[in-house]
């Protein structure tokens, strides 16, 4: 029977679809046409674009009989099994870091443009590094993303790794500001260029298109390891100047999107891990409320594990996600009171309606680094957010799908999922019952009350964390 075929990518990167439409006897040309033209417009409004992060690339890698040398930043723990891709109590082998980006052109080598949200260097003392160290390695990983994506818009924010010394940004020009602008310069306008330099921040219209906006924070300002900044109420002027942005952007009918490093909240992994210096948590979770009408979605790091926040209004309704990339270090976390701290290197494609800005889904690949050791370095599908969560799309609405049934809406504000418990974590973890709250005011009561998890508590899912 004659047929019309339409061909198209499923951006997982691994499959080809064919639509086949029976060319019926009495179908016109007509009709022909406008089937053409519907699924050419419909395929229209999806768009693409890579999330990458945490890459923390060890110059000094290196395979050797003493396994505690292998890099510097396992900190004297051995590397057991260390191969060419790298090993769980170290950062990422120049090995690493090239195989992930080209894996990134395999799989989608056109997209609409790359969300990079920094840490680049490796988890060493100060004195092992400087500022011309920290450069030289930001600048080898800006050239690797150039040259194999040369003509694709970068949105980078730098993370707290990405100063000398780390974690302490600070709240006004900088050497390093200025020099990290400079590199940047072909993915930079030029009044971006100008607020980068005084404070680490810019935005930007989305991809110049009139009504889409990025906003790309410096949120290490509000780091709580930051001590720059401890006394100032609005370090650089960042949130009185970003609650410009977004004011504008509503006056203007604008849709943005918000990408960091640093993200409000606790750690999934330690309960007790507040990111932020509490009155910045605060104060961002107060900007999010109020402009959160125009916030399409938002893409940070830092945790280097596959996890997912909640933002909820006074009501308890959901009002925005923010999405925390996996990062491609493997590096097993020295933070203590944490365990099973290593991950799989992971990168990510984020699927979205390109009129609306709504994520319509995520898909996470990763390298098994233990395989990648001993025979070829493959990166592969871990899983698409709307198959795995089985939810349509990845709204705020669809997303608190996800929040289980059974808790009371005060212990929402407060849950955490962790991380897959798949192919992202090097091994079966079971995480350690209630933990990630993102506003502390209430929570002391709650931990109190609920001191120890039930085992219906104690589920193997992605991370979520509920905010206020």
């Amino acid at each position: 029977m004659p047929y019309l075929a339409l061909f198209f990518m499923d951006w997982s990167g691994v499959e080809i679809r064919r639509l086949v439409f029976p060319k019926e006897p009495n179908m016109s040309a007509v009709r022909l046409l406008l089937s053409c033209l519907f699924f050419r417009e419909l395929l229209a409004l999806s768009g693409n674009f890579w999330h990458i992060t945490d890459l923390h690339w060890d110059p000094t890698y290196k395979l050797t009989d003493n396994p505690e040398l292998v890099c510097a930043s396992s900190g004297k723990r051995p590397a057991a099994s260390a191969g060419k891709f790298g090993d769980y109590v170290c950062d990422s082998p120049w090995l690493l870091i090239n195989s992930s980006v080209y894996a990134m052109r395999e799989i989608l080598p056109n997209p609409d443009f790359i969300v990079w949200t920094g840490d680049d260097t490796p988890h060493v003392p100060n004195e092992d590094l400087g500022e011309e160290a920290v450069l030289h390695i930001i600048s080898n990983l800006t050239q690797i993303i150039k040259q194999v994506f040369p003509n694709t818009k970068v949105y980078s924010a730098l993370g707290n790794h990405d100063y000398h010394p780390k974690s302490q940004l600070p709240a006004g020009p900088s050497y390093i500001y200025n020099q990290i602008a400079d590199m940047w310069q072909d993915w930079l306008e030029p009044e971006s260029q100008e607020t980068f330099k005084k404070g680490g921040y810019y935005t930007e219209k989305l991809l110049n298109r009139t009504g889409f906006r990025m906003l790309v924070l410096n949120t290490n300002l509000y780091y709580d390891q930051n001590k720059l900044t401890l006394d100032s109420d609005d370090p650089a002027s960042q949130f009185s100047w970003a609650d410009r942005v977004l004011t504008e952007a509503a006056n203007s009918k604008e849709k943005v999107y918000v990408i960091g490093h640093v993200p409000p909240g606790f750690f999934e992994k330690k309960r007790s891990k507040l990111w932020f210096t509490p009155k910045f948590n605060k104060k961002y979770l107060d900007l999010i409320q109020k402009h959160h009408a125009v916030i399409h979605g938002q893409f940070f790091g830092h945790h280097h594990t596959d996890s997912f926040r909640m933002f909820y209004n006074s009501e308890g309704s959901p009002i925005s996600t923010m999405f925390l990339s996996p990062g491609v270090t493997p590096w097993k976390t020295t933070l203590p009171g944490v365990t099973d701290g290593a991950n799989n290197p992971g990168i990510r494609v984020c699927q979205y309606d390109t009129q609306s800005l709504l994520v319509t889904d995520v898909v996470t690949y990763y390298l098994n680094l233990s395989h990648a050791n001993v025979a070829r370095g493959r990166w592969e599908k871990e899983y698409r957010l709307t198959e795995s969560f089985r939810v349509p799309d990845a709204s705020p609405a669809s997303m608190h799908q996800f929040v289980p049934a059974y808790l009371s809406p005060f212990e929402r504000r407060f849950w955490t999922f962790l991380p897959l418990g798949l192919r992202s974590l090097p091994t079966q973890w079971m995480p350690p019952g209630p933990v990630t709250r993102c506003d502390s005011r209430p929570l002391d009561d709650f931990l109190k009350a609920n001191s120890t998890a039930s085992p219906s508590f104690r589920l193997r899912k992605p991370s979520m964390c509920s905010l206020l």
